[in-house]
């Protein structure tokens, strides 16, 4: 009900979002599918080789991409207050739409790169040995988006009304974005993981609530045959928290909200 209501006002901030993110670009939103996936080449070719990680090339691929969805989501939404400072001082609407704004436009690039994803690990199946097809399962990775967006949506909305009132929120962000790209499975899976732990279960356990462990495995486990879940306790915790750390976080950034204009 919310959100049609405030349909057109969306669709108009989705628009200017994507249309400022490639403006001057000639190549436009095909970096959405470019930066990615040159990450995961680099990663696939040499730092499996110097750190010891066998992971897949398929499986590099759909890690560094859907990482590379929640990272976009993050800087962008950290500063999607601040900067539209003209349009909080001088129009009445509700704030919550800016964030919500950057995320469908990064599900939107997300989405896109999702057909080259496919086609690639398709076509790495085709070749490995032995070849294997794609799952058919692949038709359910929209749910494990919306999970992916929620989460996405939940720590924009957290960022961005930080960064109000606390400049340094930015540089903070982005020494725990490098740490996060490291704890989370963008360039190795959970088999890498489950060997590294050894004994010392617990620590997988802890590992499982990181909710891009859930969103990766299950674009993994969708996509590539053979990929498992395990349906832990704890799994399940990293599967639900995010939907209540959204209601949280819309919460804190409602009381937040109030003085935005007399900060940004």
């Amino acid at each position: 009900m919310i959100l049609s209501r405030h349909r057109e006002l969306m669709i108009t901030l989705v628009n200017r979002e994507l249309r400022t993110r490639y403006k001057g670009s000639s190549l436009g939103v095909l970096w959405s599918i470019i930066t990615p996936l040159f990450m995961a080449i680099i990663y696939a070719c040499f730092f499996r080789l110097i750190a010891g990680v066998k992971a897949p090339t398929e499986s590099i691929i759909i890690g560094v991409f859907a990482w590379q969805f929640t990272a976009t989501s993050v800087t962008t939404g950290m500063m999607c207050i601040t900067g539209n400072s003209n349009l909080i001082k001088k129009v009445a609407f509700p704030r919550w739409v800016l964030p919500a704004s950057v995320t469908v436009a990064g599900m939107i690039d997300y989405l896109i790169s999702l057909l080259i994803q496919v086609a690639l690990v398709v076509f790495l199946l085709m070749i490995a040995r032995p070849p294997a097809m794609i799952s058919w399962m692949v038709v359910l990775v929209p749910c494990v988006l919306v999970y992916h967006a929620v989460f996405n949506y939940g720590v924009a909305l957290l960022l961005s009304a930080l960064n109000v009132y606390y400049r340094d929120t930015q540089h903070f962000v982005n020494v725990i974005l490098s740490a996060f790209f490291f704890l989370s499975p963008a360039m190795y899976d959970m088999a890498f993981v489950r060997a590294s732990v050894g004994t010392h279960t617990w620590i997988l356990d802890v590992y499982m609530l990181n909710p891009l462990t859930i969103a990766i495995t299950w674009y993994r486990k969708l996509m590539i045959p053979g990929v498992s879940f395990e349906w832990t306790p704890w799994a399940i915790a990293g599967l639900v928290w995010p939907f209540l750390f959204v209601a949280v976080a819309y919460a804190l950034f409602q009381r937040m909200q109030k003085n935005f204009a007399d900060y940004v």
